[in-house]
């Protein structure tokens, strides 16, 4: 899953961060960028000396350059975290968008309420916290399963610090 939670036992404070996942990692991404590089020059190897060559090459750099630069900006674009925290008197919610603007909501532990919107927001099963006169979305980014699977954790975690569990 691509979200995680620690807990601070002693304080009774809960933290969720949050991100969006990623198929693709780093080492994978050169490895395909460069094994892309490898197959697009097999057909210049019989060209090797002639004049044809300069004038495919640089389409051929073009396409790899093309390549890169769009796994690039994917990777810039998902670039973004949410973080949770939970403690009795509070819910603090900071999202970082992949630009490092901030947008930041807290309110009242006790008045916090999660909804899911199985159809009608922007994906299936769209999961918002709500407290304060105000509503916001977490985890727009997460697949369906993975909604359905924090909406779960996030109604327990606020049940939670309302009434923590008595220390054993």
């Amino acid at each position: 899953m691509p979200y995680e939670w620690n807990e601070d036992t002693r304080g009774h404070r809960i933290q969720l961060k949050l991100w969006p996942h990623r198929s693709l990692p780093r080492r994978g991404f050169a490895a395909f960028v460069l094994g892309t590089f490898i197959l697009i020059t097999f057909p210049l190897y019989p060209l090797l000396g002639t004049f044809v060559l300069w004038g495919l090459l640089p389409f051929l750099l073009i396409a790899v350059g093309g390549i890169w630069w769009a796994l690039e900006r994917s990777y810039r674009d998902a670039d973004m975290i949410e973080e949770l925290i939970i403690d009795p008197d509070k819910v603090h919610l900071k999202r970082t968008d992949p630009a490092g603007k901030t947008q930041e909501w807290d309110c009242n532990s006790y008045w916090a309420k999660v909804d899911m919107y199985p159809t009608g927001g922007p994906v299936a099963h769209y999961i918002t916290m709500s407290g304060k006169g105000r509503e916001v979305e977490i985890g727009a980014f997460l697949s369906e399963d993975e909604r359905k699977a924090l909406h779960g954790e996030l109604v327990e975690a606020l049940r939670n610090a309302i009434t923590p569990e008595p220390a054993q």
